[in-house]
């Protein structure tokens, strides 16, 4: 009789002890999961902010050559305020997207300026353009991997439980906007 208790008890004992285990794995994957997504986050966040910088210097070298195109040069500027405001990723895609709109708004207007093509300045300044796009692009993906990673680590059992128990909660994409579906429009007439 007592080696049965004893039996039951131990039972009783490693059963608690392997929930205990799994509950702290569940947990410490979980953060792991959360943190790639935030450190993702912070290289989307580098780049965008390269671009960011970069905008007004690119402003500047075109603005003497492109007095009457003032409308191209405020959407850029009203697209960086944008930026400098946002602060969830929501708003960043928004933003992000008026900033994209209103940079291939300006590359449109500059094919009508060959002098601003062969400037030197304008040049570096659309490379160095160009390569934070395509970084931007990269640390996107990515960090659009590490939230479905973490969104999936979530939702599977049991690390599901300890997730709702914990309140970790779904990670939002970085998505495009709805306006970014449709190619600006540039108005050369007026």
């Amino acid at each position: 009789m007592k080696a049965k208790k004893t039996t039951g008890l131990l039972v009783v004992v490693l059963v608690v002890i392997a929930l205990i285990v799994a509950s702290v794995v569940s947990y410490n994957g979980i953060i792991s999961k959360e943190a790639e997504v935030e450190s993702q986050w912070a290289n989307v966040e580098s780049k965008l902010q390269r671009r960011y910088d970069l905008v007004p210097n690119l402003v500047n070298a075109v603005k003497g050559s492109m007095a009457h195109e003032e409308k191209v040069l405020t959407s850029i500027t009203e697209a960086r305020t944008k930026m400098a405001g946002a602060k969830s990723v929501k708003d960043v895609s928004t933003a992000n997207t008026a900033m994209e709109g209103a940079l291939s708004q300006l590359l449109v207007v500059m094919e009508n300026y060959p002098e601003l093509k062969s400037n030197e300045n304008v040049k570096t300044l659309m490379t160095q353009l160009e390569g934070s796009e395509n970084r931007i692009s990269v640390e996107r993906d990515r960090y659009n991997t590490a939230v479905k990673e973490y969104n999936v680590t979530i939702k599977k059992f049991p690390k599901s439980i300890f997730a709702k128990m914990a309140g970790f909660d779904q990670k939002v994409f970085f998505e495009a906007d709805k306006e970014a579906e449709s190619a600006p429009v540039v108005d050369l007439e007026n």
